[in-house]
């Protein structure tokens, strides 16, 4: 399946926060948007990084709570890995599992377009299977 297929299914919003606003912010946007990761722009909408819980947890380990009043810009991902509309989930899958992180944000261009989830492509991934097991059934059962 092809992620223009996912994004149309659950939507195109991403959720993003400016390199200096504060850990804090990010926070808040998470919980409140229940998304593990949020994208990075600038004010012209340029994709800079990626700050997900992993990096929150990873600033609050060295640095303490004090990290919390800190930029965004200080504990971001900054090598963002995307991919466009027409990258496969099974891509994704493969890039997500060797890579190590669950957020690929979906670039048309310059302009980001949504962001795809470990969990969407597992949620794909389960259905190809559900549908692949009905098809095997409906063919026994047919004989």
């Amino acid at each position: 399946m092809r992620v223009r297929s996912v994004l149309e299914a659950k939507g195109r919003q991403v959720v993003t926060v400016r390199p200096d606003d504060t850990l804090t912010t990010a926070l808040v946007l998470l919980a409140e948007n229940r998304v593990g990761a949020v994208v990075v722009t600038t004010t012209h909408h340029e994709v800079v990084g990626i700050m997900s819980e992993r990096d929150i947890v990873s600033a609050l380990a060295r640095h303490g709570v004090r990290c919390l009043s800190e930029n965004v810009s200080t504990h971001m991902s900054t090598q963002v890995r995307s991919c466009t509309e027409d990258s496969t989930c099974d891509e994704l899958a493969l890039l997500m599992t060797t890579e190590r992180f669950r957020h690929v944000p979906v670039m048309n261009g310059s302009e980001l377009v949504g962001i795809i989830s470990i969990g969407d492509v597992v949620k794909v991934r389960l259905n190809e299977l559900e549908k692949d097991r009905h098809d095997l059934l409906e063919y026994v059962n047919a004989r």
